[in-house]
């Protein structure tokens, strides 16, 4: 058994094999794709499935207490093959690992790495030193030592300390095959503080890249056969605003619009997401002069109740928000608007849920993520007083999807009938035997193609809308 594993591990050496899995948001798909970059340059082979790895990485989300418990309940499950295969490393990555630290080492023995949100850059580092620490670790007790773990087989490195500069840490990103579209982070942290929102203590201060170094970034994947560019950030239109100048009395997020606009092959351009407040009239009005912007804006509302948003610390009044957006509408025609809605937060009555509910039905957004509130540890809400039961949480939760499900359906059958400029992604998750591609204003459109429309802009006749997805034929144009 014991010449088996030391086998085993020469084998990982030769040419170890990573997989990652991903919990939470757009930026945390980022920081995976930087991972798998910077371990692929290593001589690291990424695979599809973590039992034919090496290496298995879990990069997690705080935002909700659902994904923390599903990246805990992963991991829990990877025990039984951390058993059979003993040479395996093990780790967290992100947000819950920058929360929890060294506490997530407790109850799970077989956990070897867990790294913060500013220590990616650092990982591929990590994972070279626990497999040489446990290829030289194994020996003809090998078996015996695993059981034995805790005590003496104890590998781990945690580190979740901050690091000045780490904005400056991302790298470029591996790209699939023909892949169209790619995340750009722009910015890390955020100085909010919103009440329900752990993010600050997981993602730390606002620090913002160069544009000379975004731009080099966007111009090297436009290069490599990107056409859409989407700029992510916590709070990605308050990019800069401690580091650089207004110019013109123009913020330097649009400053950076304006750069990464002019890039040469760039089709298209998006950003998530804004907060209402840093939504100034000069982003406004880049909205209404850069074409390259795609006709939607992913505008997180939280509540529709002035008084629940003072106590969320928004920092805005319902009718400012209102007012805000028929400012975007004016702005482009057609433009699309999505956001996300929290019901349940402490101190929530039913007259201010109610608020939230006409304020959803006079809008009539294109869609929204609504979610139940989810008390996070350290954070003001968690501790406010009148926290809403769960039934009544869910029962919100239900009556407002059900409204919103019927103005998703609204927006995609006024584009029954319509040609739509598809930008093509691949196959469909739900039937390979078709293409699927996202028009300007985001919305999925499922069609039949051939498969060299993948990775190219196509126009599509919209025969059918059905739920959240699109339905129609390529048309020459």
């Amino acid at each position: 058994m014991a010449h088996a594993a030391a086998a085993c591990i020469v084998f990982a050496r030769s040419m170890p094999k990573f997989f990652i899995k991903t919990y939470g948001c757009q930026m945390n798909e980022r920081d995976s794709e930087q991972v798998a970059h910077s371990l692929i340059a290593r001589g690291y082979e990424q695979v599809a499935r973590e039992a034919e790895a090496d290496v298995v990485l879990l990069n997690t989300c705080s935002v909700r207490d659902m994904a923390d418990q599903k990246a805990l309940g992963k991991m829990g499950m990877l025990g039984r093959m951390a058993k059979e295969r003993p040479h395996v490393v093990f780790g967290f990555l992100g947000c819950m690992a920058q929360a929890r630290g060294a506490a997530l080492l407790k109850g799970l023995p077989h956990v070897d790495l867990v790294v913060g949100t500013q220590k990616f850059h650092r990982v591929p580092d990590y994972v070279d030193e626990l497999l040489s620490r446990k290829k030289s670790g194994f020996s003809k007790n090998a078996q015996r030592r695993m059981e034995n773990r805790m005590d003496d087989l104890r590998f781990s490195i945690v580190d979740v300390a901050e690091e000045a500069g780490s904005q400056s840490t991302i790298r470029e990103q591996q790209l699939a095959p023909k892949q169209a579209t790619a995340f750009v982070s722009i910015m890390q942290g955020c100085n909010m503080h919103c009440t329900f929102c752990i993010v600050p203590q997981t993602r730390g201060s606002e620090r913002s890249r160069s544009i000379d170094e975004i731009v080099s970034e966007v111009r090297g994947l436009v290069s490599r056969g990107v056409k859409e560019i989407t700029l992510l950030g916590q709070i990605v239109n308050l990019y800069g605003r401690h580091e650089f100048p207004k110019v013109d009395n123009k913020a330097p997020f649009v400053q950076l619009l304006e750069t990464v606009h002019n890039v040469e092959g760039l089709e298209r351009l998006r950003f998530t997401s804004p907060h209402p407040i840093a939504f100034r009239d000069d982003l406004v009005d880049a909205i209404s002069n850069l074409p390259k912007l795609a006709e939607h804006v992913h505008l997180p509302l939280q509540s529709g109740s002035n008084r629940i948003l003072k106590a969320m610390h928004r920092a805005y009044t319902a009718e400012k928000y209102v007012d805000l957006v028929r400012r975007i509408r004016r702005a482009r025609e057609g433009i699309a608007i999505t956001t996300d809605i929290i019901v349940g937060f402490p101190g929530e009555t039913a007259d201010d849920y109610k608020q939230t509910r006409d304020l959803v039905e006079e809008i009539q957004f294109d869609n929204a993520f609504v979610f139940r509130y989810s008390p996070r540890r350290d954070t003001p809400a968690a501790e406010m007083p009148d926290q809403i039961d769960e039934p009544t949480k869910e029962a919100r939760n239900q009556d407002l999807l059900r409204i919103v499900n019927e103005s998703t359906r609204r927006a995609g059958e006024r584009l029954v009938g319509h040609c739509v400029e598809v930008l093509c992604e691949g196959p469909s998750k739900t039937n390979p035997t078709r293409l699927m591609g996202r028009t300007r204003n985001n919305k999925i459109v499922v069609f039949e193609g051939n498969e060299n429309l993948i990775g190219e802009l196509a126009y599509v006749q919209v025969q059918q809308a059905n739920g959240f997805s699109l339905y129609g034929v390529p048309v020459q144009k």
